[in-house]
């Protein structure tokens, strides 16, 4: 009798096959425009992404242990759709300067409309105590992406790294100031990136 009960309840709590991942996709879903709006992941709540999306509190816990595996979760999903977004940007053009170009902008625009996304990527406490090896990744995309413009000899050879860094922070710069300063009369964003590429890393307009 005992054993007939525990596989009752052992069935109900199987989901159908493919639910699980419905599940765990519309938390990531929620959880990402959350913290979109939020701006920090300590202002997210468990409780509240399970209420968002409409199902019990202790099913979040059957895909995300606590609220940083949560969290990482998001921002390894923001950096596979930003990693994708430049990958087919880059594919549009075969001049390595418009390749960077292309990728550069990707990511000013990315981080200008997900403001609270791109906060929480660089800012968040979870960034004091976790490896994020994606944000790696994305540095040594544009290392990459600087070090083929001069193979190709469209900018003066350099230290790759220190170039694409110094690109890096201008963008950060110039998006976290639009975002800051919104009352300020802006350049398009595309214009001051250009003017970075020509500056910073050589690129002629």
């Amino acid at each position: 009798m005992a054993e007939d009960q525990a596989d009752n309840r052992r069935s109900r709590g199987r989901n159908p096959r493919g639910q699980g991942e419905r599940l765990r996709e519309e938390i990531l879903v929620a959880a990402m425009r959350m913290l979109d709006e939020l701006g920090d992941d300590q202002a997210l709540s468990m409780r509240a992404v399970t209420r968002a999306i409409g199902t019990a509190a202790t099913s979040i816990y059957l895909h995300f242990a606590d609220r940083d595996a949560l969290v990482l979760a998001v921002l390894n999903r923001c950096h596979d759709d930003l990693m994708r977004a430049m990958t087919e940007a880059e594919s549009t053009h075969a001049d390595p300067a418009d390749q960077l170009r292309a990728r550069t902008m990707v990511l000013g625009e990315w981080a200008y409309h997900h403001p609270g996304l791109y906060a929480v990527l660089h800012e968040s406490a979870l960034n004091q105590g976790t490896d994020m090896a994606f944000r790696k990744e994305l540095a040594d995309g544009t290392v990459a992406a600087v070090r083929r413009c001069m193979d190709a000899g469209l900018v003066p050879a350099g230290d790759a790294a220190t170039i694409a860094l110094d690109l890096r922070a201008a963008v950060h710069g110039a998006v976290s100031m639009r975002l800051h300063q919104p009352d300020q009369p802006w350049p398009p964003l595309e214009e001051q990136v250009e003017r970075f590429l020509t500056k910073l890393v050589g690129i002629r307009p």
